[in-house]
């Protein structure tokens, strides 16, 4: 199992980069040829929102991308370290992903913005990527997308 991990600032210029590296890694691990749009595309809606949350966070460490090379799959991690709901960082203000908006009358107002980009980013690579599971978490939150491999023609 061949693991590579890509490591970035969240500045929305190093997207275009992790969305390079993911096409030729996919590539190299034998992801079809058909297919490598859609891997670059969801790269870089993941990596997109991620940095995206980060940024209006005010979080300063890297966005992390882990792909790995397995048996049959090809599988790329996108990992961001925004507290999810119901962690610490939710309880301090911070909106957290998936979360009810305004619940309460001592909520702060969400930012409608934010929450319409978060969605529409995840339902775009929901649309790309067959295998697909969002997690989050009090470390943060990770997008992990998996593709299946080209099997290897054998000649009789």
């Amino acid at each position: 199992m061949a693991t590579v991990e890509l490591r970035f600032s969240a500045q929305p210029e190093h997207v275009r980069t992790a969305r390079l590296v993911a096409a030729a890694v996919a590539r190299r691990a034998g992801v079809d040829e058909a297919v490598l749009d859609e891997v670059r595309l969801a790269v870089g809606e993941a990596c997109s929102r991620a940095v995206g949350l980060h940024r209006s966070h005010g979080i300063t460490a890297p966005v992390t991308v882990i792909l790995t090379e397995e048996e049959k799959s090809f599988s790329i991690e996108v990992g961001d370290e925004v507290p999810g709901p119901g962690s610490d960082g939710a309880a301090s203000g911070v909106s957290g992903r998936g979360a009810t908006p305004g619940v309460g009358p001592d909520e702060p107002e969400p930012d409608p913005e934010g929450d319409g980009e978060d969605e529409m980013g995840l339902a775009v690579i929901s649309g790309l990527v067959d295998d697909v599971e969002v997690r989050s978490g009090a470390d943060g939150g990770v997008i992990r997308m998996s593709w299946p491999k080209t099997p290897a023609t054998v000649q009789p």
